[in-house]
């Protein structure tokens, strides 16, 4: 979901203003029901306006290539499941495709679902889009609405069993009329249980990404990931981290879009082979409502801190995308605390003091 301005995918970009659709700022905002479901997806959710060469066009091509693939790679490791699809368009641009696995082998559930939004929002809805908020509504007037283009694809993944991480990832492009652009994203892991190893593989993948981009990147994006999904109320981290970027604009666009790229090419490689070692590994009923109880860490995270939600929900999003990444099932019980030297007492210590992996 994200935002305005047309852009070439040219390092020249950088200093060239971008289009500027005045339509757009006169357009209704969108509403969580204005999107018309169709029987398939078309060749592009851009507005022909924006042509193939636009960053806009290239950045959606890109996220529907790694979908295919993602999804692709899950369904061949649950063996069971398949992804439902949902395609769906908005009468003044954009619309999204959306795959849905239920009730898998593996996975109790699995989304991935690409977005392309045209619209205009408050200013103060900025604040949920981007870590820099309302400056990114330059040259607008008090109370005037702020024309946005938005293209992201979004994923949770919920495994059945509780030695098996959950895993989320969602990568971005966003433009604001005025010519104002940036990229965001990141992938993150959330195990119930600890698994020094399995932790070594996802953060030494994404390491290894970051160093041949920039050597500066995965120490920051480390950083950034320990810092954002952060449960304030609980004290505790969501889960154990990962990248997690925004507001990426200092280098020229197809640098950006090169490391986004690889970056969501990588979930497969990062994640599934971490989910193929422990889908079968035996555990109990008490190692299930502790999973359970992680997952509901995991919904309070999402319903009141995580941006993509918040974004969505003022923006009008479609509810069904934006609340994908909820689990079927989750718990909550009152006042429980872990047992002292057990291994939910080792995971938690890693909740409340983020550690470093690699």
């Amino acid at each position: 979901m994200y935002k305005l301005a047309l852009l070439a995918a040219s390092a020249s970009a950088l200093s060239r203003p971008a289009t500027k659709l005045s339509a757009t700022a006169t357009a209704p905002a969108p509403t969580w029901d204005d999107h018309v479901a169709i029987d398939a997806p078309p060749e592009t959710l851009c507005k022909g306006l924006d042509g193939n060469d636009s960053m806009r066009r290239k950045f959606e091509v890109m996220l529907r290539a790694a979908q295919n693939k993602i999804t692709s790679a899950v369904e061949e490791l649950d063996g069971e499941g398949t992804f439902k699809q949902d395609v769906w368009e908005r009468e003044n641009g954009g619309g999204g495709i959306s795959r849905v696995m239920s009730g898998g082998k593996v996975f109790e559930k699995a989304g991935v679902s690409l977005s392309v939004v045209y619209g205009s929002m408050p200013q103060e809805a900025l604040a949920s889009a981007t870590e820099r908020g309302v400056d990114r509504a330059a040259g607008m007037k008090p109370g005037e609405r702020v024309p946005f283009f938005a293209c992201g694809l979004s994923s949770v993944m919920h495994p059945r069993n509780p030695m098996a991480p959950t895993m989320h990832f969602n990568y971005r492009y966003f433009e604001t009329d005025g010519g104002v652009w940036w990229f965001g994203g990141g992938t993150d892991i959330t195990p119930a249980y600890l698994f020094e190893e399995d932790m070594k593989h996802f953060h030494g993948t994404y390491k290894e990404i970051c160093d041949k981009h920039d050597p500066e990147y995965y120490a920051k994006f480390k950083k950034w990931a320990d810092e954002y999904f952060v449960i304030k109320h609980r004290g505790e981290t969501r889960g154990l981290g990962g990248i997690f970027f925004d507001d990426q604009n200092n280098k020229d666009p197809d640098t950006h879009f090169a490391f986004s790229e690889e970056c969501v090419n990588a979930v497969t490689e990062a994640y599934l082979p971490v989910v193929a070692k422990r889908k079968d590994s035996p555990f109990t009923e008490k190692e299930k409502e502790w999973q359970l109880m992680r997952r509901g860490r995991y919904v309070e995270f999402n319903l009141v801190y995580d941006r993509g939600t918040v974004f969505g929900l003022k923006t009008g999003g479609r509810i069904e995308s934006i609340l994908m990444s909820l689990p079927e099932t989750a718990r909550w019980e009152y006042d429980f605390k872990v047992e002292p030297d057990s291994k939910e007492a080792e995971i938690m210590d890693c909740f409340k003091n983020p550690r470093e992996w690699v």
